[in-house]
Order: C-alpha cells, then sequence, then structure tokens
C-alpha cells in the first residue's frame, strides 16, 4: 500500500484533517531527543470516533500486509523520540485540545481535593489555568510546563519538580477513555474484583486483555514486587506492579495505560484527580562547594519535609548567567530588568571564578509565609557545622531566579550552544539518595572518561535521586554517536547496581528501550511482552517503544546535522 492509497483510505472514515506536505512532515519527524523518523502521513481527528476510525483503518491495511502503524503525539515535547513513526502520526493538539469539568470534593479523599476532565491535545499551560480558578493543581506537571501537553504528561507518566512530596502523574490518572487496537472504544477505571469478573467474561477484545491481564499480574505477583524499581520515580516499563491495589483491592489498567507512551492503547480523555496547593512558599538556597558533603546536606534537609528539593550543577550555572539575557528575552520589560538585576550577585560569581559546583533549592510550601519560613529557616539550621553558605528567601519574587534556571536549563543549551547539540541519553536516571558518596565520584569518572567527546550539564530532582545529564555534542562525527553507545550502559551498571532505574520521568522511548532487559531481567521482559501482545497483537500501535526496540534502532536514527 502506497501512502497515496492510506492518505485516500483514511480520509474516507474519519473527519478530520490529513496532511502530507514536507514542511508538515518535517516538523513531526522530531521531538526534543536525538532522532529523527520522517513520517508518512500526520492525520488530526476532531475526536474519539476519529480515533477509533484511524486506528481500524491502520488495522485492516496491516492485516492486508502492509507495513503501517500509528504513533500518538501531542506537543512533541519527548526527549526520548517516543512519538516518532516512519508510518502515521496521530496528532491530538490541533482539535481534540477541550477540557471538560474541573470539580472541588466537598470532603477531600486523602488529599485529593478535586478532579478535572482533560483531552490528550490540552496544553498544560492551559490545563492549570483552568484548574487553579478552583484553587487545584495537578502537581506532578514536568520542568516543560508551559510548552508540554497533557497526552505526554500521562503517557510518560511524568514528573518534576513537586514530585517529592506529591508523586508522579499515575496517582492522579484515575479514569482514562482509550481506543484499543482493534478500534473498539472503552473506559478504563477501578473496578471491584466481581466487576473485573464482568469485564473478563466479555467476548472481545476487552474481555481478553482482562482475563490476560488478571491473570498474568496474579500468578507472577512475587515476581513482579521482586523487579518494581523502589526508587520514588520510575516511567521505565510497564507499571504491572500499579494495576491491582493492595489496599482496596481494585484493579485499574488506567494506571497501566500511563506511562506506556502510547503502545498499549491512546487515550482520549482522562479524568485527574487534584490537590489543593499550598498559598504560600519559602526557599532554602544552597551554595555547596564540596560535593563530599551533599549526602549529608540532603539527608538534613528531607528531614523538614520540602515540598520540592532540585539542583543543578556549575555547568548549568555558568551558562545560565552566560545566557541572561536570552532567558529574560521573552518577559516584559519591567519583570526582565527586575531579574537581571537580580542576576548581578551570580555573575559576579562567574566572573571572579567562584562558583559553586552545585546549587541546591528547596522549597517549602505552607499555607502562610510564616509557616513557609519557619521551615526553612529550620533546614537551615540543621546545616549547621557543615560550613556550607545558605540562604533563605522569603520573597517568592527572589526566589523566581534560581526556577527560572533549573527549569529553562534544557532550553538554554539546546537554544543558544552553536555548533554543539543538546543530547539527552543518559538524561534521567533515579538512584537512591543513600548511594551519593559511593555513587557520584563513580559518575564522575565516567563522565570524565568521555570528556573529550561532550560538554555537559546536570541538573534535577537532588530530593529523590532523579539526575537529569544532558550533553552537548558534535553529532556529525561518527566517534560521538558511538560515545552514545558505550556510555549509557556503564552509567546504567552503576544506576542498576545501586537499586536505581533508567528512567524516573522521560520514558523509555527509543533511547531507552533497548535496556530494559538490563534493569528488569529477562523474565520481566517476558512479561512486557505478553502484555504488548495481548493489548496490540497486530503491533500497529508505536512500535518499538516499550518492546522490540533495538541498539540498531537507536544508531540509525540519531541526528548527524543541526537542524
Amino acid at each position: 500500500m502506497t501512502a497515496a492509497d492510506l492518505k485516500k483510505a483514511l480520509a474516507g472514515v474519519m473527519k478530520g484533517e490529513i496532511a502530507d506536505d514536507a514542511a508538515t512532515l518535517t516538523k513531526m519527524s522530531r521531538d526534543t531527543s536525538l532522532f529523527m523518523r520522517m513520517p508518512e502521513l500526520v492525520v488530526y481527528p476532531k475526536d474519539a470516533e476519529d480515533v477509533s476510525a484511524i486506528v481500524k483503518e491502520i488495522g485492516r491495511a496491516r492485516f492486508a500486509g502492509a507495513a503501517v502503524s500509528l504513533a500518538g503525539r501531542s506537543a512533541g515535547t519527548d526527549m526520548t523520540g517516543g512519538p516518532l513513526t516512519t508510518s502515521v502520526v496521530v496528532s491530538f493538539t490541533k482539535h481534540m485540545n477541550h477540557m471538560g469539568e474541573v470539580v472541588s470534593l466537598d470532603s477531600a479523599r486523602d488529599e485529593m481535593a478535586g478532579y478535572a476532565i482533560s483531552e490528550p491535545g490540552v496544553f498544560y499551560r492551559d490545563f492549570e489555568k483552568e484548574t487553579l480558578k478552583k484553587n487545584l493543581l495537578l502537581p506532578s506537571y514536568p520542568a516543560s510546563r508551559e510548552i508540554a501537553a497533557m497526552g505526554g504528561i500521562v503517557a510518560n507518566n511524568s514528573g518534576g519538580e513537586r514530585t517529592l512530596k506529591y508523586g508522579q502523574t499515575e496517582r492522579y490518572v484515575e479514569e482514562l477513555d482509550v481506543v484499543l487496537s482493534d478500534g473498539s472504544q472503552t473506559t478504563f477505571k477501578a473496578l471491584t474484583p466481581t466487576e473485573l469478573e464482568e469485564k473478563k467474561r466479555l467476548q472481545t477484545l476487552q474481555g481478553a486483555i482482562y482475563r490476560t491481564m488478571d491473570a498474568l499480574v496474579s500468578k507472577n505477583a512475587a515476581l513482579i514486587e521482586a523487579h518494581r524499581p523502589k526508587v520514588s520515580k520510575n516511567s521505565a516499563g510497564y507499571a504491572l506492579w500499579s494495576i491491582r491495589d493492595p489496599k482496596t483491592g481494585t484493579f485499574n489498567l488506567a494506571k497501566l495505560i500511563c506511562g506506556s507512551q502510547g503502545t498499549l492503547a491512546l487515550w482520549t480523555k482522562a479524568k485527574l484527580a487534584l490537590v489543593t496547593p499550598k498559598e504560600r512558599r519559602a526557599m532554602l538556597v544552597v551554595f555547596l562547594y564540596d560535593l563530599d558533603i551533599l549526602p549529608e546536606v540532603v539527608r538534613r534537609v528531607l528531614l523538614e519535609n520540602p515540598e520540592s528539593f532540585e539542583s543543578y550543577d556549575d555547568h548549568t550555572f555558568t551558562l545560565a548567567v552566560k545566557f541572561i539575557p536570552q532567558m529574560l528575552s521573552q518577559m516584559g520589560f519591567l519583570k526582565a530588568a527586575r531579574l537581571g538585576i537580580d542576576f548581578i550577585p551570580e555573575a559576579a560569581m562567574v566572573a571572579t571564578g567562584g562558583v559553586p559546583k552545585m546549587i541546591l533549592m528547596a522549597e517549602f510550601a505552607e499555607d502562610t509565609i510564616e509557616e513557609a519560613d519557619e521551615k526553612a529557616q529550620k533546614a537551615k539550621e540543621a546545616l549547621a557545622g557543615l560550613h556550607v553558605q545558605a540562604k533563605v528567601e522569603k520573597d517568592e519574587k527572589e526566589s523566581e531566579k534560581y526556577w527560572i534556571v533549573r527549569r529553562e536549563s534544557f532550553a538554554l543549551l539546546r537554544k543558544n550552544v552553536h555548533g554543539l547539540y543538546a543530547a539527552p541519553f543518559i538524561d534521567d536516571f533515579v538512584v537512591p539518595p543513600s548511594c551519593y558518596p559511593e555513587f557520584l565520584p563513580k559518575l564522575n569518572v565516567l563522565l570524565d572518561e568521555y570528556k573529550s567527546h561532550f560538554i555537559y550539564t546536570i541538573a534535577g530532582h537532588i530530593g529523590n535521586g532523579n539526575f537529569h545529564i544532558i550533553p552537548l555534542m558534535d553529532l556529525s562525527k561518527e566517534e560521538n554517536r558511538q560515545v552514545i553507545l558505550d556510555l549509557a550502559p556503564k552509567i546504567y551498571e552503576l544506576v542498576i547496581r545501586e537499586g536505581g532505574t533508567t528512567t524516573g520521568e522521560h520514558n523509555d522511548g527509543i533511547i531507552r528501550t533497548p535496556y530494559l532487559s538490563m534493569l528488569f531481567g529477562a523474565e520481566m521482559v517476558a512479561l512486557f511482552e505478553a502484555t504488548k501482545k495481548v493489548f496490540d497483537p497486530q503491533n500497529i500501535l508505536n512500535p518499538g517503544k516499550k518492546v522490540g526496540g533495538t541498539f540498531a534502532d537507536i544508531k540509525r536514527d540519531i541526528i548527524t546535522s543541526m537542524p
């Protein structure tokens, strides 16, 4: 089947548009990863019925022998190649970008204070505007909150600066309307044992999924629990350990779809639990010149229960100061001028060579500024005797500059370091903070071994051991591209030895799927394969991600020239 034939077939079954012009295909061939895959078609469904029709048509074509598949895409901010395909892109942001109701609950369940309904094409910035009108928040938003969309946030099981306290997106996914690989539609939500048995009696793909997955997680419960990552964040593999709630006994496949990168089903509507955010914040900023005391600093600060505990390194600090004008360019003049003045002390540090090895940001959120300030001050006092430089910012305008650097560091590198490309391939591993004394020196030795091939920055969530290392590389050189395959397994070996995971929030995609057997072992990978097979027997939903991806895929699809 030619692309023209497929386009004609799809046009006959859907209401939305189809694009195959060079500009659109080129745009959709990239995300924020290392990779490029040129699609044949881009389809823009108008609603869930369109998504169903598209999936059915792709299934018919695949059954007839055509080498076709599809990949869902929202904002395209994925750092793993997750939404990239050489076949059909299903793009949600054009039409499926509506929110439903935002509801406040009179009596909060645990800390959940309400919920919102969203389609996958809604940008998080718009989602948050609506939820904040009722003083509610989805606290698992990523650092890319201004440009990310809900489709990817759910598909990747995103987390961000508030994950330390609130957890990842999976915790907030209560229900998902999905289109299965045969084009049928259903809603995944928490089922009682009785309701699960009713579902298992269905003589449909949905029934087969429930029968298979119930048996799989029951029969292999010990194996699954033994291999569940024990760190506080994970988006590697399929979350088989999250399907059955041990407290309530409910069975919820929405928890499995969250983080599955569109490989099991395409979600079309989500019910997401929300929290009531604390109103006021105070920040403890620590300038760390001696990394040997980092574990003890982290331990003492965590005792005061910060809402977030973030960090960035001296490389990020220096580059951020260098690119202050670019960081501030999109702000209003008065705000940019004020923040520019605020950066003068940091610029002086760079000019005099007094740059700290790492800047730590612990933010404490409470109902009043007095309560937040008290907790931040206690955390500062707890560092007495460690001889660190620290200060408390109880004016959120004063702490804003630190958040700008932390949130914008990756975008800064992508846009402003000419001749080199920001190459996320070891960008999201998680280790237990208790291992820092042994782990960090070994990590630095490995990075130094390859320093002739790249420069790098380190930022991340220091409070729960989630590190974002973004190398800057000249990818036109074969020896540099080979480093991507040589260095990653060495770092992941260190991570796994310490009980960590290869990805906390960015997911597997093209770049990390081949490492799943290294992380989980052959038996767990076999369970992932069985899961994929029952959900998607024809392998039409984003193939090569989570299951079936190879190192050859990585090598073949890395970009070799700057865009």
